[in-house]
């Protein structure tokens, strides 16, 4: 029933004025169709947003297409069960770069972690592989630290209750996507790691230099 705010009389649901003292009731607003509800693979394709990426696969080899197509379909594995689970998946990006994909995605504590983690471990442990450890960790773990990554921002779209698409892409397009100043970044740390190995082979390309000892004058007495 709906109840008229002039008079507090009971009408029909469908009443489009009162039919005790006739006031005119306001129109309510049209609920939205179907079409205007983004489904979920929309709000996750969103948040990972539109740009290329790089990805290989044993038939089609290396091929360059949208970052969501490869994300969902690594996802596809971590939301098949009721819960999700963990499934062993390469990220050959993380792999490569290790805390700069992080940051790129801007997964900053991760990103703080994989750049602090091997300088750390080679220091405790003098092993000069270890870093080659880390970066293997950093493949097997990226996607289904991402997939956590933006389940979570998911969720906190759901619980601040945006319902109308735009104000979803906007909180998406924010939160997600990529800095696009880690390309630059990238770049800059391999010009200067190649100046860095080019000096380092230049002072001892020849071999590290060996001290020598100053002669023993005991020797040199037996020798007379």
């Amino acid at each position: 029933m709906k109840q008229c705010a002039a008079c507090e009389q009971q009408n029909p649901d469908d009443a489009s004025f009162c039919h005790s003292c006739k006031q005119v009731f306001p129109e309510e607003p049209a609920a939205p169709q179907p079409s205007e509800v983004p489904n979920e693979d929309h709000l996750w394709k969103t948040f990972i947003g539109p740009n290329p990426t790089v990805m290989f696969s044993p038939a089609k080899g290396w091929v360059w297409r949208p970052a969501a197509q490869y994300y969902l379909a690594k996802f596809s594995a971590f939301r098949s069960a009721p819960s999700p689970r963990f499934e062993l998946s390469w990220n050959w990006a993380a792999f490569l770069f290790d805390f700069l994909w992080f940051l790129y995605r801007k997964m900053y504590m991760y990103a703080a972690l994989y750049a602090v983690g091997p300088f750390l471990a080679l220091y405790l442990t003098g092993i000069p592989t270890v870093g080659v450890v880390w970066k293997i960790m950093a493949a097997v773990t990226a996607n289904y630290l991402y997939f956590w990554h933006v389940k979570e921002h998911l969720d906190k779209l759901k619980a601040h209750g945006l319902v109308d698409q735009a104000s979803q892409e906007k909180f998406l397009q924010e939160e997600g996507g990529v800095q696009t100043y880690v390309i630059w970044l990238s770049a800059i740390l391999m010009i200067f790691g190649m100046l860095f190995s080019s000096q380092f082979v230049e002072m001892y390309g020849d071999g590290f230099p060996i001290e020598q000892s100053a002669p023993d004058p005991r020797v040199q007495l037996d020798n007379h």
